[in-house]
């Protein structure tokens, strides 16, 4: 069973529905990390390989459940061939991005692979933590910042 809704968590799908609308939001949407997509030139992704990431992500809601998409349909939400989304998958394997499990049954054929994003994860992390960082130092220097501007009461007793 679904543990209720929190507060917070109402108040991110109530914003989110005004910029989506409720509409485009109740057909369905996806969390992706921003870190990937800001850090995408860093990380050596291109367009191809980002939409073929977010595409595997949109079917991945619980961590056990690794996504499992066939190759033709994500060439055909992509728009490009099958055969391009095989080479793609592999050299994002290849260097650690993405792992593979490929599902062979001889006797009934095989079924679709399932896709692990660890090795991504793995990679984007010390970027995220930089962020982090900086997102807290820019808090502090607010803070401080704040700080300085408030006048200061000085009561004088004579």
């Amino acid at each position: 069973m679904a543990k209720p809704a929190s507060k917070a968590e109402v108040e991110t799908l109530r914003k989110n529905e005004a910029k989506w609308t409720k509409t485009v939001l109740a057909a369905g949407w996806n969390a992706f990390p921003s870190i990937i997509i800001e850090k995408q030139e860093a990380l050596g992704l291109d367009a191809i390989d980002i939409n073929i990431i977010l595409h595997l992500s949109n079917y991945w809601w619980v961590k056990e459940n690794l996504p499992h998409p066939s190759v033709g349909a994500v060439a055909k939400a992509l728009r490009i061939s099958e055969r391009t989304v095989q080479k793609r998958i592999t050299a994002l394997c290849k260097t650690g991005f993405m792992e593979r499990t490929e599902r062979r049954n001889t006797r009934v054929g095989s079924t679709t692979n399932l896709y692990s994003f660890n090795g991504l994860i793995e990679k984007v992390s010390p970027f995220a933590k930089e962020k982090l960082q900086q997102v807290e130092k820019h808090q502090e220097e607010k803070a401080e910042r704040l700080a300085r501007k408030r006048p200061k009461l000085v009561v004088d007793n004579e």
